[in-house]
């Protein structure tokens, strides 16, 4: 019999009923260290005590409208991304799928308006994950994401990633755009250097094509800058945002400037939920932490402060552990055995790992965690690997 909640997850056997900071504690009692932050979003910590007071004063006084009127909360907050960024506009949505389908229309609506409407196709990645809508699936195009879900939406042209000449060859007189994540992800936290994003930022300059970001996990302050294409000195024309722009809360965005927005008339995009004003308000509140410099600065610190550590487990366990992988607090360990089987033996440790392609497990904990947070995850870390080594020598 198929159970009440669609089983379209491999849940672990753990049920959280309460978090603080960096820990989260399980129905039995435990206390695990959570160096997931619910993939990338708890940017904050759990039960962040200015996120939750924002969250309940909204509430108290109102939750919904809809986008048929004037909304404060997400005029305020759309004001705060547009000083912050190189966005002249914002759309909310609820997610990063939804942003990513929003990026998708608003590009070929550019074209479409500018008298090209044969300039539909986006260039994107191997390895890119954009969400599991029927434009994310197929701008990632893995047989993984899109069999089953025929007819595959058209005009996603897909080049290996990395592959600087391939690229160039893909663009064609239909292309009209390039997507990609600055930092993989679910791809295996695989991060394109500074040298080739602004190497897609000329090309795209040079072509007059469209570049957008897809800033969804790595975003919000995770790499120790607001955004992590700000490393390269560059500027996107679209930009998908969600995860840690909510702390936890459902909320996405489109950031995009005026000219590549220029397409999207009234009545040519819309959402019921989007920018609502409970979101917008704990929206406001994270971004009054992690765009501020002070708190960038900690977040570098305590980068390079658990990097370090890491580098050392890897030496040290050489025969779990390949490498270290990333930039800031979005970190990946690529592992020899089955990072599954790590990410399990985390689990026994009571550590919160999140497992990623190319056999990687993720690091990607609360930007607040402690420099006490860092060096118990190293010591669990420790234990976990050493665990798993032992398990892979025993006889079968």
């Amino acid at each position: 019999m198929i159970p009440s909640v669609l089983p379209t997850y491999n849940r672990a056997p753990l049920s959280f009923t309460h978090g603080e900071g960096s820990w989260l504690v399980e129905a039995d009692g435990r206390r695990f260290l959570d160096m997931g932050a619910g993939i990338a979003v708890n940017a904050l910590g759990h039960a962040h005590p200015a996120l939750t007071r924002a969250l309940t004063e909204q509430a108290g006084k109102l939750w919904h409208v809809s986008n048929l009127y004037q909304i404060p909360e997400q005029e305020a907050l759309a004001d705060r991304l547009v000083e912050a960024t190189f966005a002249d506009t914002v759309f909310f949505t609820n997610s990063g799928t939804e942003a990513c389908e929003l990026a998708v229309k608003m590009a070929r609506k550019y074209w479409s308006e500018k008298g090209h409407p044969e300039k539909t196709d986006i260039v994107t990645f191997s390895g890119s994950f954009h969400g599991r809508s029927s434009a994310a699936i197929a701008a990632a195009g893995s047989e993984k994401m899109v069999k089953g879900f025929g007819p595959v939406l058209p005009g996603f042209t897909h080049v290996d990633w990395g592959d600087h000449e391939g690229i160039r060859d893909a663009v064609t007189e239909t292309t009209g755009a390039i997507l990609l994540e600055p930092i993989q992800g679910e791809g295996g936290i695989r991060t394109m250097p500074d040298h080739c994003l602004q190497g897609f930022r000329q090309l795209c300059d040079e072509k007059g094509l469209l570049l957008i970001l897809d800033e969804v996990q790595c975003g919000m302050g995770r790499t120790g800058k607001l955004f992590a294409h700000e490393w390269a000195g560059i500027t996107p024309d679209i930009m998908m945002v969600a995860k840690g722009i909510g702390g936890g809360f459902p909320l996405g965005a489109v950031l995009a400037t005026e000219e590549a927005a220029s397409g999207m008339t009234a009545g040519t995009h819309g959402s019921t939920y989007g920018g609502n004003p409970l979101g917008c308000a704990v929206g406001l509140e994270v971004m009054k932490h992690v765009a501020d410099a002070d708190f960038l600065s900690e977040v570098r610190r305590k980068a390079g402060a658990l990097r370090q550590r890491l580098e050392s487990i890897v030496a040290t366990h050489y025969d779990v552990f390949e490498e270290v992988r990333g930039h800031g607090l979005m970190l990946g360990l690529k592992c020899v055995v089955p990072n599954t089987d790590v990410v399990q033996a985390c689990y026994e440790h009571e550590l919160i790992a999140v497992p990623a392609g190319d056999n990687v497990v993720r690091l990607l904990p609360p930007l607040t965690l402690t420099d006490e947070d860092i060096a118990e995850a190293v010591h669990r870390l420790d234990r976990t690997a050493t665990a798993v080594s032992l398990k892979s020598k025993a006889p079968a």
